[in-house]
């Protein structure tokens, strides 16, 4: 990478240097690397590299990675930085404008139903007091203006998913409003910078959150530390995340009301099995006020495909009668929801379209767990909140939920009551067993429950895919939860590590 940094002395402009360094650290953006937080090993490696390289490559790569590092990699790169330039090493002469932005105007591009916002935020160099350096680019204006343009998946938790740069502002936007002239379900208005920072900031948080790759498009780890850098430029501000429209987050007795309103509304009428209907209202709201801002009225082609084909069939058990009614309630709903928040015809059509196409899909999709030999009393008992999600963890957990032990009937035991569960744990060891490793066992139990942390059920399943037993799999556990204590980052990190089973364990 130092090597790679001499081609910085050869451009002609700081916008073209932060983007080639930002696509330089996207490399190992979202990656893992065993030994600690890849940030510190690979960004902070590469500012003490750099540091001892003593080049004018290695200094400008330094100026650079201190407005596009994170908070450490930048004040160590600045420190370095400072250090080189005292001492004379040359540097170019657009270095001193390297992220010298302001911002000039923000906008959104979104779909009217509220899927997707296309966030474009436009900035330009600020000059110094002798104008601009000898040998730059031509520019608009005299001030290289360059808009960040973003995209924020409402449906995918409003994560961003995908990042890119364009010189060409003015054309930019004139498309963008020429498209939403054009198509009735686009709109495009310009926002308050506050808000597409708040917007932006949420969005990228999200992305950055997933222990999985995050479906994002290829150019997003190119771009991610530059679109990092620049919303620095924007006032902050502004809390909520406009432009979404966020509704105040719904209690479980207004969501019970809504509810209500739909079953006895004209959408409704026509569900043969009132009770069923019931339930599967009661997922469509919560789905709308958990995974959509507290948005259980919004409806869209995507949404109800996604609740139906996705996220249903993870996380939730439904009885035979929901799922034979599901589909039937999500149209009933789209009518409903839709004739509530204004959804013109060409909109409802669409999405009706939409649902009716899943229809023939959700039967494949939503694979009963009573089709694998699982009779519904177990799976009541460990799914009594009905997050079909948690059943493998739970099952890993209290792996003896049937037939009789020493007198006692394993079917009237409660995995989630505390004295059952610690009885359960009893059965599930043979011969003496001290307490103290007996509580280890409860307090393992109770977090692989509650999947908190998620870390520890994705080193349970990397360990036994590796062909180890499942008491050896608990033991790791339990040594790493005994070793680290109360720090919940330091657990996670030290369960992210884990690659197979020490031989002293």
């Amino acid at each position: 990478m130092v090597q790679a940094a001499r081609e910085l002395l050869a451009v002609r402009s700081p916008l073209d240097a932060e983007l080639m360094v930002s696509d330089m650290i996207g490399a190992w953006w979202g990656r893992r690397v065993r030994g600690g937080d890849v940030e510190q090993v690979l960004g902070e490696g590469l500012v003490d590299y750099a540091a001892k390289a003593g080049t004018p490559a290695s200094l400008t790569l330094l100026i650079c990675l201190a407005y596009l590092g994170t908070a450490r990699q930048g004040a160590k790169a600045e420190g370095a930085a400072l250090a080189m330039m005292e001492s004379g090493v040359a540097r170019p002469g657009w270095a001193d404008r390297v992220g010298a932005v302001k911002p000039t105007g923000c906008y959104v591009s979104r779909d009217a139903y509220g899927d997707q916002d296309t966030v474009i935020c436009t900035f330009a160099y600020r000059w110094g007091e002798g104008g601009p350096a000898r040998g730059s680019a031509p520019s608009v204006q005299g001030q290289e203006r360059h808009a960040l343009v973003m995209v924020v998946d409402h449906n995918m938790s409003g994560m961003a998913r995908d990042a890119w740069v364009s010189s060409q502002v003015d054309k930019l936007l004139e498309k963008a409003r020429a498209e939403a002239a054009k198509n009735p379900m686009l709109l495009f208005e310009e926002i308050e910078p506050q808000q597409a920072r708040a917007l932006l900031e949420s969005a990228m948080k999200a992305t950055s959150e997933p222990k999985t790759p995050p479906p994002v498009s290829e150019s997003y780890s190119s771009y991610h530390a530059f679109a990092r850098a620049r919303l620095k430029a924007l006032p902050p501000g502004r809390k909520r995340p406009a432009p979404l429209h966020i509704e105040a987050p719904y209690s479980r007795e207004r969501r019970a009301m809504l509810a209500a309103e739909f079953l006895a509304s004209d959408a409704a009428e026509h569900l043969s099995d009132p009770s069923a209907a019931s339930r599967c209202a009661d997922h469509i709201i919560d789905y709308g006020c958990e995974q959509d801002f507290s948005r259980p009225l919004r409806v869209s082609p995507t949404k109800c495909e996604t609740f139906l084909l996705d996220w249903l069939p993870r996380k939730v058990m439904l009885s035979v009668a929901e799922q034979e009614a599901m589909p039937h309630v999500l149209a009933a709903w789209v009518r409903f929801a839709a004739a509530r928040t204004g959804v013109n015809e060409r909109g409802l059509k669409a999405t009706l379209d939409a649902v009716w196409e899943a229809i023939g899909k959700f039967p494949q999709a939503y694979r009963d767990p009573t089709s694998f030999g699982l009779d519904r009393p177990l799976l009541e008992r460990l799914l009594p909140d009905g997050d079909l999600s948690a059943l493998a963890r739970r099952a890993f957990a209290f792996p003896y939920l049937q037939g009789v032990h020493n007198g006692v009937a394993l079917d009237t035991l409660n995995p989630a009551d505390e004295a059952d569960r610690r009885t359960l744990l009893e059965i599930d060891h043979v011969g003496a067993i001290d307490e103290e490793h007996l509580a280890w066992h409860e307090e393992i139990a109770a977090r692989l429950w509650e999947g908190d942390p998620p870390q520890l059920w994705e080193a349970a399943q990397r360990l036994l895919d590796l062909g180890h037993d499942r008491h050896d799999v608990l033991h790791v556990l339990i040594e790493i939860a005994e070793r680290i204590g109360d720090d919940p980052d330091e657990l996670a990190a030290a369960l992210d590590d884990i690659a197979d089973i020490p031989d002293e364990i």
